[in-house]
């Protein structure tokens, strides 16, 4: 559905920093530059992030989520502590399973240096 993300933040090198670690957890490598911007793909899509190009501050969506497909919870686990490690604070409820009314997730929540809410989920096989 989606060709890439893209988020913007206020200090480059510190996000770059931050979803370095964290995508790296993926296996996907560091944020191509290219002007105020990192591109990180892989074979699914890009994510990208950007200083607004309008010039004022970015700011997060309050009531937005960036969610992140996992492999498993031990891979969850690993992107959520990459990201408290580089800059990024956990939120929401500590990592695990959740169990509701689309099945049993596993879920670890961690907002970026620009309070930008990521998700990572991993859904365990029937």
């Amino acid at each position: 559905m989606f060709s890439h993300v893209m988020l913007g933040v206020n200090d480059l090198e510190v996000s770059k920093k931050f979803y370095d670690a964290l995508l790296g957890t993926l296996g996907i490598g560091p944020g191509v530059a290219n002007k105020n911007r990192y591109f990180y793909r892989s074979p699914t899509g890009t994510f990208c992030i950007t200083t607004p190009i309008n010039g004022e501050p970015a700011t997060h969506g309050n009531g937005s989520t960036l969610g992140f497909n996992m492999q498993s919870p031990e891979q969850a686990d690993a992107f959520h502590a990459a990201g408290v490690a580089n800059g990024g604070t956990t939120c929401e409820e500590p990592p695990g399973f959740r169990d509701g009314s689309v099945g049993k997730l596993y879920l670890a929540y961690v907002r970026d240096p620009d309070g930008n809410k990521i998700c990572a989920l991993h859904r365990p096989a029937k």
